[in-house]
């Protein structure tokens, strides 16, 4: 290819040849060629309108989406050649449709720009890429809820400050991961609505003069309405920066889940098993089964957030409409659904595989003294004012320190030396099956209130 025909697109003004490191610096297609299914799906509803509208002829229609349809499967089959020379995804597919319908084929282009072709591609792109999201996202939430319900009665330490607090079921600490996610698919499904507007018939950034109908296009294409403004349409990435923000905080949530199961699974706390699919080794150490799943999810937080940044310094600056520095939006919103979609993956495999070492979990929820706070309540229903009973249980607290035995471990003559309103019937409410279920209402953690939070799961989610 020459430079002359390099250049055909676009280069009639130009008395010389783009500099070929310029070339190379400032192409898309090697990672915008990604977007080639919404290319041509993009230029097909355009030509399908421009024939409607009178510009094209149903002949020439009809040739360009065939043409087009060819062009597709040529990629599909790995056979498309594609030139840095002709920068991006959408002049690859311009030339090769030219190349094979002739001078039908660069009628196509009539009143649109690339300006308004990249920023309707990137929004079908993005719209294909959340669906595909949402159900990795709903299908790691469903595993959620059903391991929750399997392990609805099983018994743990819940802790603040990373300290023994109270005792809490294991099904009810991972219906919090299930809260965490579900807020978070309601971003992106809310967020779907601000990438689902069409853009395109804005052409470079004033509209166009040929007899357009942006309505038909949007109807063609699924999008739920046109962006209004032709100089906001061709330069706004909210949708992208909106995209990343929930991602950043979705893969935050992530981060937070790995860290509970990075230490969980440590011989320390020996509270769940991974399965060894979802593990490595050593090198050396052949002891070692290494929890890199979630440590790997983890660590990926940070180039999550780090593309959030990247793209709000990206439009921090720029004046309307359309600059080229908006080529930088696709690498980091790219590499954020790629890195989401592989994290929710990862995820949705790994969650139903846990296995609770039960005896464990149990016996931790009996150390640390989780119940203090099911004795001072105690003490309030025998009339005792709250702080008062505080001091008490602190006090039979400090002796039970003092002696190395918990507080359901102590004798009903030890408890009496702290207050002489304490019975038999304390020892109900110091077993941990007694605190857990004492604690029955909505968002509580007795196990009847699991099963039923796991119901309303299900019906939020729609499985």
């Amino acid at each position: 290819m020459s430079d002359q025909q390099q250049n055909q697109l676009w280069g009639g003004r130009f008395s010389e040849s783009t500099d070929a490191f310029v070339q190379e610096f400032t192409a898309s297609v090697g990672f915008d060629r990604r977007m080639y299914r919404q290319d041509i799906q993009g230029s097909q509803a355009h030509a399908t309108m421009l024939a409607e509208a009178g510009v094209l002829t149903n002949d020439e229609r009809d040739a360009i989406i065939q043409g087009l349809d060819e062009i597709r499967a040529e990629i599909e089959a790995g056979q498309f050649q594609w030139s840095v020379a002709l920068e991006d995804v959408h002049m690859n597919i311009e030339a090769r449709l030219t190349d094979k319908i002739g001078i039908t084929g660069k009628k196509l282009h009539t009143g649109r720009s690339r300006n308004d072709q990249v920023a309707t591609d990137i929004r079908l792109w993005l719209r294909d890429e959340i669906a595909l999201i949402d159900g990795e996202m709903t299908r790691l939430m469903t595993g959620l809820l059903d391991l929750a319900e399997r392990e609805a009665a099983t018994i743990m330490p819940g802790f603040t400050h990373l300290q023994t607090a109270q005792p809490v079921t294991f099904g009810h600490h991972l219906l919090a991961w299930f809260e965490m996610l579900k807020r978070d698919r309601e971003r992106l499904r809310d967020c779907r609505k601000r990438v689902n507007r069409m853009p395109l018939g804005a052409a470079a950034l004033a509209g166009t003069t040929y007899p357009i109908l942006r309505e038909r296009t949007c109807e063609l294409l699924g999008f739920d309405g046109v962006c209004e403004n032709s100089l906001d349409a061709v330069s706004d990435r909210d949708f992208a920066i909106e995209f990343c923000a929930l991602t950043a905080l979705c893969v935050t949530h992530l981060s937070r889940i790995s860290e509970e199961l990075v230490l969980w699974t440590s011989a320390q706390f020996n509270f769940i098993d991974l399965p060894d699919r979802f593990c490595t080794g050593s090198s050396i150490m052949p002891q070692k089964k290494n929890p890199d799943v979630p440590e790997l999810v983890r660590g990926k937080t940070g180039r999550v957030n780090g593309h959030l940044i990247a793209l709000l310094t990206l439009m921090k600056s720029q004046p309307l409409a359309y600059n080229k520095d908006n080529q930088e939006d696709k690498e980091p919103l790219y590499d954020a659904v790629d890195t989401l979609a592989g994290c929710l993956r990862a995820f949705a495999d790994m969650i139903p595989a846990l296995e609770p070492n039960r005896e464990v979990m149990r016996e931790a929820a009996r150390r640390g003294f989780a119940t203090a706070t099911d004795l001072a309540d105690y003490l309030v229903r025998k009339g005792i004012a709250f702080r008062d009973s505080h001091e008490i249980v602190g006090k039979a607290v400090a002796h039970g320190v003092d002696q190395k035995k918990d507080l359901s471990e102590m004798s009903l003559s030890e408890l009496r030396q702290f207050s002489d309103q304490i019975d038999e019937d304390v020892f109900e409410v110091l077993t941990l099956e007694g605190s857990v279920s004492a604690r029955n209402h909505i968002g509580g953690t007795a196990p009847d209130q699991v099963r039923a939070a796991v119901a309303r799961g299900r019906e939020a989610i729609g499985g």
